[in-house]
């Protein structure tokens, strides 16, 4: 028998996303499977709509939104299973989308998790912005992916349809060993949402497991369906990718990184700010004081053994700034050479 698989959707007030989107998912094809969705503290009538309109998913509740983070480390304490697939609620799958990444989990088991290639549902033919055809980042910490860089998604040419290591992989559709998962103490639930799968992925390689994309599966995304876009989205990216490189980059990078981004920070928020943008010149100054007061509380874990990041798969030891904004090379394929 194959192994065991759960696909795990976080709902939070997403009965429009559940209507929309789960009848595909349940239509997924593969023998070992269970579907659940579990509810993350909604206040609609998502409850109600799962109980009356998909009667054979499990469905498990919290009392709270803990956000993703949060929210997937109770529920992933509650489900049994092999593989665990977090998958997002605004995500339109095809019947055969599991059984590859499968294939390529059991191909390997130093791969600690997996994605498959993501686009855009609006555009099919697009890469969608959450993970595109698999997540890298650069020597400051900046994450891009295959397929999309900062705010350019490009055409799905075939131009990334080979399996390869990747840095992180998306938590619109993450396959990860259920073990692993547990192991490493799921996400950092500080976090709450945005960038907690990159820093958990980081983890995976300090342990030394490996991250794929699995192009031969492939899925639709919506895109920023779960938490709008604006200041709150701006507070959470900026702090948490600080947290994220404090805790897992070795001290004598970390030393000279941090203020360094700090500096490119500034220039955003300036640059923001001089173009009418004051929502997102406060977004990024709050979260600098964030990162300072949750450095300050004590509350930050370091990795136990943190490497160079040059040793690491999916690192671009360079400047994507410098890159994207001064030589103008906005495609991955132009970056990564």
């Amino acid at each position: 028998m194959k192994p065991r698989v759960a696909i795990v959707i976080l709902n939070f007030n997403g009965v429009h996303h559940l209507r929309s989107f789960l009848p595909s998912v349940m239509n997924t094809q593969y023998e070992n499977l269970e579907i659940v969705v579990a509810d993350n503290g909604s206040s609609d009538n998502s409850l109600e709509v799962l109980k009356n309109e998909f009667g054979t998913v499990t469905v498990i509740t919290n009392s709270k939104n803990e956000g993703f983070a949060g929210g997937y480390n109770w529920a992933l304490k509650k489900v049994q299973a092999d593989y665990f697939v977090l998958l997002n609620s605004d995500v339109d799958v095809n019947a055969n989308w599991i059984n590859p990444m499968v294939d390529l989990m059991e191909s390997n088991h130093k791969i600690g998790a997996c994605q498959p290639k993501v686009l855009s549902y609006n555009e099919p033919n697009r890469f969608e912005y959450a993970g595109a055809a698999g997540g890298w980042i650069d020597a400051l910490g900046y994450p891009f992916s295959r397929g999309r860089v900062f705010d350019i998604c490009e055409l799905d040419q075939g131009q990334y349809d080979e399996p390869s290591p990747i840095f992180w992989a998306t938590g619109a559709a993450m396959m990860i060993r259920s073990a692993l998962f547990h192991e490493l103490n799921g996400f950092d639930a500080s976090f709450f949402a945005h960038q907690e799968e990159i820093d958990l992925c980081w983890r995976m390689q300090l342990l030394g497991y490996h991250l794929y994309a699995c192009p031969s599966s492939k899925v639709f995304h919506v895109g920023a369906g779960t938490l709008p876009r604006g200041g709150r989205k701006v507070y959470l990216n900026f702090k948490n990718n600080l947290i994220m490189l404090t805790k897992n980059l070795p001290l004598k990078e970390l030393i000279w990184k941090i203020p360094f981004r700090f500096a490119l920070d500034a220039i955003s928020a300036w640059k923001g700010l001089f173009s009418g943008d004051i929502a997102f010149f406060r977004a990024i100054v709050a979260a600098h004081f964030g990162y300072i007061t949750h450095i300050l509380s004590g509350k930050l874990i370091r990795s136990k053994s943190p490497k160079s990041m040059k040793t690491l798969d999916g690192v671009y030891n360079d400047s994507l700034v410098w890159d994207y904004f001064i030589k103008n090379k906005q495609h991955f394929n132009k970056i990564v050479l």
